[in-house]
């Protein structure tokens, strides 16, 4: 790969999550020999101007990791250079070709979706999309259905599919990847992975802070195309999945559709029962008074901020097996997990306390605020009882490096791991475009089920786990989410 092009370099993304992985990447020699690296924005400014502006975002970041080196950052900016274009026009992009040159570049869009169609359009007249060249799109691709399809047209026009990298950054998580490994390269585990082992499996994206000044975008997509349709979906692929036939990405990403095509459709006779909208009020968050979405607003909306749906998944795995999906902003912390909760011990030999007891087996992967992936078994409480007493132990299945003491790895950017595969051209944790169309086709589905059965948010106090509704979901099954700490 001869240039990775970031188009929206000067913005957040490119400044908080993108530059720093590409540096970390030159620090652990990674990335390809001669890689050019171009930002390319609207913004009129020189090369050592934006090259400053990219050593600030990045030098924080690795001093905090205890990753800063000077030799580091000196091959980093060797390979830095800037151009100020119209990326929606193929003359302006005309010159940013002739610092890409004639070998093969790979081209990031952190800008934002609605201008994908325009500037892939102009890539294509400025020679920026020849056949060995691929684009990395950022999510969400469009609103709904609609609009994705009329995006990715104008994509299909310019690059074929093996030559697109949608990108989800959850799938670049290191413990994300882990569950992979965990699932097919133990025997232990994949036996029990079906609905004769498990009782549910919740999926939670908590987030403490508020929409605040996003709100234009927010009251245009809600929760529910935020989060859910890309985000909460990828990771019920990744545990409801078929073991794939080998990692290639075609048969990793053909096993995920297979789940999503059988997702039980909700319809508005389900919506009451299967799903919560909420929509946070003014309440406190870490000690502070915060305003609710309305007051940030200014003005009334009926946009969720939070949803939590009850999905089922119609196949011979994982029949009878509920799946709980809830995320929202201004909950009570910031948490992104997967709980897989076994089936208790059909008799428990112990006696009442012991039935008493949170005695089921679980396993947690943890995405937020840290990563981890964690099983709990019962075990014999020490002790010289007359009568055998349990407790509940939890044991970490991660991070297992050299020898006693070592300390663990450093936590990598998700984008690390996601960047370093599209410039290598393997598009096993990047969305296909079947998948996504899927995807939104039943989030469209849930979205008309609103409509139909006149479904409003309901309002729930800021730092509380939405709803009391949420709550209702699971203790009419008998279950209760994984709200308390552990």
């Amino acid at each position: 790969m001869t240039a990775l092009v970031l188009f929206g370099g000067g913005g957040d993304l490119a400044m908080r999550m993108l530059l720093p992985s590409l540096y970390f990447l030159e620090h652990d020699g990674l990335l390809p020999d001669g890689l050019k690296i171009i930002g390319a924005a609207r913004s009129e400014e020189a090369a050592p101007e934006y090259i400053a502006k990219v050593r600030a975002a990045v030098e924080g970041k690795a001093r905090a990791d205890d990753a800063w080196s000077d030799e580091a950052w000196a091959r980093l900016e060797a390979r830095l250079d800037y151009l100020a274009v119209d990326a929606t026009s193929a003359e302006s992009l005309k010159p940013l070709k002739d610092k890409v040159g004639t070998g093969p570049c790979t081209s990031f869009l952190a800008v934002s979706p609605s201008l994908y169609a325009r500037i892939v359009t102009a890539m294509r007249a400025a020679g920026l999309a020849e056949p060995e060249d691929r684009v990395v799109l950022e999510k969400p691709v469009g609103r709904d259905l609609e609009s994705f399809r009329a995006i990715d047209d104008a994509v299909a026009d310019a690059f074929s599919e093996q030559q697109v990298f949608r990108i989800d950054h959850y799938l670049g998580k290191e413990t994300v990847q882990n569950l992979i490994a965990l699932r097919f390269g133990n025997v232990i585990f994949e036996p029990l992975w079906n609905n004769l082992s498990i009782d549910h499996v919740q999926i939670t994206v908590g987030e403490t802070v508020g929409v605040g000044d996003r709100w234009p975008y927010y009251d245009e997509y809600g929760a529910l195309r935020d989060m859910l349709q890309n985000h909460m979906l990828q990771l019920l692929c990744l545990v409801a999945m078929e073991p794939p036939s080998d990692l290639d990405p075609d048969s990793v990403r053909n096993e995920k559709v297979k789940v999503i095509r059988s997702l039980r459709p909700i319809t508005a006779e389900d919506a009451e029962r299967t799903t919560v909208r909420g929509q946070y009020v003014s309440g406190t968050v870490d000690g502070k008074r915060v305003p609710g979405y309305d007051e940030e607003r200014g003005a009334d909306s009926d946009t969720e901020t939070f949803v939590a749906l009850r999905v089922d998944i119609d196949n011979w795995r994982w029949a009878g097996v509920p799946f709980f999906l809830r995320t929202g902003k201004r909950l009570p912390e910031k948490r992104t997990e997967i709980v897989i909760q076994f089936k208790p011990v059909p008799h428990s030999i112990f006696g009442q306390d012991a039935r008493d007891e949170d005695s089921a087996n679980r396993m947690i992967i943890e995405l937020q605020p840290e990563e981890d992936i964690s099983l709990t078994v019962m075990n014999k409480r020490p002790g010289l009882d007359q009568r055998m007493q349990l407790q509940p132990i939890k044991m970490s299945l991660s991070w297992g490096v050299g020898g006693k003491g070592d300390a663990p790895p450093r936590r990598r950017i998700a984008y690390e791991r996601l960047l370093l595969d599209a410039l290598n051209g393997d598009s096993t944790l990047f969305v296909r475009r079947d998948e996504a169309e899927r995807a939104w086709e039943w989030v469209d589905g849930v979205s008309q089920a609103w409509v139909d059965g006149h479904v409003k948010p309901q309002p729930y106090r800021a730092g509380a786990w939405g709803p009391d509704a949420a709550d209702m979901l699971m203790v009419r099954t008998g279950r209760d989410w994984n709200t308390q700490d552990d």
